[in-house]
């Protein structure tokens, strides 16, 4: 009974305590870096308390050569998709090199002289976030360079849920370039480990990796950005809502961007329901927004308790399959350039919201999937 009751105690104390950040267990990594010549993958979101990343290191007498940055760019302000120019940081004066549009793999020309890339940047869970992707072509490039790839983890804000349709092969993109389902349940660091250890790297190389891991962290610990991860995913209720909501993205059904409830509503003008309405506006990170300008008509999730949708542990389809039914153009509801098939990681989904399966039926068709998953995963597990 003892041994049980101090168990506990040590759960509940570690639920207590605040996660640390990899970035923080400085006597982890800082020697790895001594005399090294380093490149950063890094954003906005790259912060130790009030420091950034980058600002840490050179304070410490790192040799930072030069900076990478993924969508949204370095200081996180891009719309999704948006090109971004390669620059100077102002505040440490070096190169910027976007790795984004048509340069998503660092090239031999950017690494030449680089020995180590530190990899720092939130990720949010959810498969066709792209920094993902990103963090997939840097580890090619650099296992192709022989360049060693250190991850500082994050936590992961979904980090308990594991759930939605795995993504296959014809359909991977740069929002999805792994067998993973839309929620897979892993850090980033994690993830990473998983991408080297399945074989994923093209012709299968690996590289040299290193996960300077979390303090304080369980996969099942609610956990707390402090930091907005990209321009549209404003808040904790956002970022719990985004892997039912992005779909939208492959509709013509606006999930919030150019309003102040990103990822947070939905609607269109041609929705059949009228009891709520938005009119999406130009704004930082939505400088074209869909519908922009138009009165949209939809649903308000605003009032969701954000702890309801984490305690689910599932993405939730009521959304995608009620905006279906009360649309009016239904032979226009996804769009013709394939994107929401990318999104969904195949095409069955689509097919079985045409055909009126219930959320039931399209979970149930998930589940062997999953299962096999579920198990890879175990094995690049770094947290209970």
């Amino acid at each position: 009974m003892r041994i049980i009751v101090v168990f506990l105690l040590m759960v509940m104390s570690l639920l207590a305590e605040d996660s640390k950040v990899g970035a923080e267990n400085r006597s982890a990594y800082f020697p790895l870096l001594k005399n090294k010549n380093v490149a950063v993958v890094v954003n906005h979101s790259s912060f130790v308390g009030n420091t950034h990343v980058v600002d840490l290191l050179m304070n410490n007498g790192v040799q930072v050569k030069r900076i990478f940055a993924p969508e949204h760019g370095f200081r996180g302000k891009a719309d999704a998709g948006e090109h971004l120019k390669n620059g100077v940081d102002v505040k440490s004066g070096l190169p910027i090199i976007s790795l984004y549009g048509k340069h998503k793999k660092p090239t031999n020309q950017d690494l030449e002289g680089i020995e180590v890339i530190i990899f720092d940047i939130q990720d949010v869970g959810v498969r066709f976030y792209t920094y993902l992707s990103t963090l997939h072509y840097v580890m090619e490039a650099a296992a192709e360079s022989g360049v060693r790839v250190i991850v500082l983890d994050r936590p992961n804000p979904n980090g308990e849920r594991i759930d939605g349709p795995v993504m296959q092969k014809e359909f991977y993109s740069f929002v999805g370039l792994h067998p993973v389902p839309l929620l897979y349940g892993m850090t980033i660091g994690e993830y990473a480990g998983m991408i080297n250890g399945e074989g994923w790297l093209k012709r299968g190389v690996k590289v040299d990796l290193k996960v300077i891991k979390l303090q304080n962290y369980r996969h099942d610990k609610f956990y707390h950005l402090p930091i907005k991860p990209s321009p549209n995913l404003p808040n904790d209720l956002s970022i719990a809502l985004y892997p039912s909501l992005a779909l939208f993205e492959g509709t013509v059904i606006s999930a919030g961007r150019g309003t102040t409830k990103q990822f947070q509503l939905y609607g269109a003008p041609k929705y059949k329901k009228r009891e709520f309405s938005f009119v999406p506006k130009p704004m930082t990170g939505a400088k074209y927004p869909k519908y922009r300008g138009q009165r949209c008509y939809g649903v308000d999730l605003s009032h969701v308790d954000v702890k309801v949708v984490h305690q689910a542990q599932s993405m939730n389809l009521t959304y995608l399959l009620d905006a279906y039914k009360n649309y009016d153009d239904k032979a226009n509801f996804f769009l013709k350039n394939g994107f929401f098939e990318r999104l969904a990681g195949n095409s069955k989904l689509r097919k079985q919201i045409e055909a009126g399966q219930s959320a039931a039926v399209i979970r149930g068709s998930w589940q062997k999937d999953l299962k096999q998953f579920k198990k890879m995963r175990e094995k690049y597990l770094l947290y209970p």
